[in-house]
């Protein structure tokens, strides 16, 4: 019932846009394992309001920031089909502290389970992959949080947009793939597809091998974005973000109050 409780208190504070406290300060001895429990429980209550659950996002998928919360494994949250943007447009709207972060995205045609996956298996049930961006917007003050909070709070996902532009997985090398991210026309953040955990292939493996832990699996059909290939940077009214994917075209993302 306790967990309930939290996961009902982070659902409320998500949908209302409203900062809150880290559970960690007001529940002692919570575990990862009970942020991912929490996770599934407010996840679940947008599911019985109507919502549906499109795929899966990883995060903590570069190895400075694992170290930088001292942690050894990436993290997860889930995608639902309201957290997607049509088109690469934001409103701040029902956001508290946003960022953007570029990410490059795997459309699955297969199903895909189990603790002995490999590099192989992932490549042989995408149907694509597609530039993205997600914005993140942890629902906790200051944006101040640790693992187990972060987990609970669906590793602070908030919305992602897909370019319209797919790719065969087999066209490129996906961590040669150079990034430029600019704000209002001045360089912001660079960075390759290989700082996600070495290649982003290697996020989709650590992502199914964790939902085999809770009986999950990517179903086809699903998104999963892999990971932030530079850091986030924060977002304000009136922002014109762009990202250049080398050889996979560019998003322009326009930011409104």
């Amino acid at each position: 019932m306790a967990l309930q409780l939290i996961a009902e208190e982070i659902y409320r504070h998500q949908t209302a846009a409203e900062e809150l406290e880290k559970i960690t300060l007001r529940n002692d001895g919570l575990t990862v394992e009970d942020a991912y429990e929490i996770q599934q429980l407010s996840i679940q209550k947008y599911i019985a309001n109507g919502d549906r659950l499109i795929g899966w996002k990883m995060g903590l998928t570069s190895k400075a920031k694992q170290l930088s919360v001292g942690v050894d494994e990436a993290i997860y949250g889930h995608l639902l089909k309201s957290m997607e943007l049509e088109n690469p447009e934001v409103s701040l709207n029902g956001l508290i502290h946003p960022r953007v972060e570029p990410e490059i995205a795997f459309v699955f045609n297969k199903r895909l389970e189990g603790e002995d996956i490999s590099p192989r298996d992932v490549w042989l049930a995408t149907e694509c992959v597609i530039p993205a961006f997600e914005i993140i917007d942890s629902r906790y003050k200051n944006f101040s949080f640790t693992l187990v909070d972060v987990i609970a709070d669906n590793a602070s996902s908030a919305q992602f947009y897909l370019a319209d532009q797919a790719y065969s997985p087999y066209q490129f090398q996906l961590d040669q793939v150079g990034v430029v991210m600019k704000r209002n026309g001045e360089v912001s953040q660079t960075g390759a597809g290989a700082a996600v955990l070495g290649h982003p292939v290697r996020s989709i493996v650590e992502q199914v091998r964790m939902l085999s832990k809770i009986g999950k699996a990517i179903e086809p059909g699903m998104v999963v974005l892999t990971g932030g290939i530079t850091e986030a940077i924060y977002i304000h009214d009136g922002d014109r973000i762009s990202i250049e994917f080398e050889g996979m075209g560019e998003i322009e993302l326009t930011v409104r109050a």
